[in-house]
């Protein structure tokens, strides 16, 4: 008898804890692939908030990934930036490189629907970029920026800019990148945007979209907003209580605050897209090479525990680390 082919994948087990673990795979049936992981990436904010045991007892269910396997604050088993070739399974993807919302695993068997190929444009690397691009999508259409918008992004880590690169392409519109780190200038003129700290952002924005996910972003974000103009939050603090800044100007420039949340499709496309139609999209708009500058680095796959410890403690602006599989 053969013997189950065996995956090793990652589980957080207490916070600040994480070990790679073996487990036997099923092989897949009729409607079912088998994916042999090639890249996956680190979402530096939420895992970095899952590793650490963040993640509100209120949220933990609305917070759940597609195939999480646990329950937070773990053991649990987290992620959703896989790329890899299906080995297995259904005939017409074998071969194939997909992406699939799926924590960190060298091999997995999931639905055949559950993964989108990659177009022949877009790098294993790239690829992984696909669920934060998804965000960034979702929340420009919230957002709803115009042509010819002075649009503030604050906060320029992997969503803020692919948020700003987007609002950048709109025609007319004039957008700032806004980052305490100089080190951010290149990649947004990289990006097609300009870049400030906060202290010397341009004021009367007529759309501001905070991504930093601290709250002196979004004190920041308040401030740069014009009369009338929407401030879209798509920053999530987990468990951290936020102080914002209600006073001040905020009434009498009849600002909006919104949020925003890639787990519902935005209330203006909903009738006609679906998610997996969002994340397509995501993918076409990753052909673009320029979105390699949001690649920090890469590390093995057998030292994950070891490089999430190192950037949920010690961040040091690297934007999307990538897991190198064997």
């Amino acid at each position: 008898m053969t013997e189950p082919i065996r995956a090793r994948a990652f589980w957080t087990v207490a916070p600040g804890l994480g070990e790679l673990r073996d487990e036997p795979l099923a092989e897949p049936g009729p409607d079912e692939v088998r994916v042999r992981a090639r890249r996956s990436g680190i979402s530096r904010g939420t895992e970095s908030l899952v590793f650490r045991g963040g993640v509100p007892a209120s949220q933990r269910v609305a917070m759940r990934c597609p195939f999480q396997q646990g329950e937070l604050p773990g053991p649990v088993k987290y992620g959703y930036a896989s790329v890899g070739v299906v080995e297995a399974g259904l005939p017409a993807l074998v071969g194939r490189r997909v992406f699939c919302l799926f924590p960190h695993q060298d091999r997995y068997v999931v639905p055949a629907d559950a993964v989108v190929p990659l177009p022949d444009g877009v790098s294993d690397a790239r690829g992984v970029l696909a669920a934060n691009m998804e965000t960034a999508v979702n929340g420009l259409w919230d957002a709803a920026p115009r042509a010819g918008d002075r649009i503030a992004v604050v906060g320029a880590g992997v969503v803020g800019s692919l948020v700003a690169a987007l609002a950048a392409r709109i025609p007319g519109t004039r957008v700032e990148l806004v980052d305490p780190d100089a080190r951010r200038a290149p990649l947004a003129a990289r990006l097609g945007c300009t870049y400030a700290t906060p202290a010397d952002a341009s004021p009367d924005a007529d759309l501001v979209i905070h991504a930093s996910g601290h709250p002196a972003g979004l004190a920041t974000a308040l401030g740069l907003a014009g009369f009338e103009a929407t401030v879209l939050e798509l920053s999530w603090y987990g468990d951290r209580a936020v102080s914002v800044p209600l006073g001040e100007a905020f009434h009498s420039k009849r600002l909006q605050l919104r949020s925003s949340q890639v787990g519902a499709v935005a209330t203006a496309q909903r009738a006609r897209w679906s998610h997996r139609r969002r994340m397509t999209l995501a993918l076409e708009l990753l052909a673009d090479p320029t979105f390699d500058a949001l690649l920090s680095g890469e590390s093995p796959f057998d030292r994950l525990p070891a490089t999430l410890a190192r950037l949920a403690d010690a961040p040091d602006g690297a934007l999307c680390e990538l897991v190198a599989y064997p």
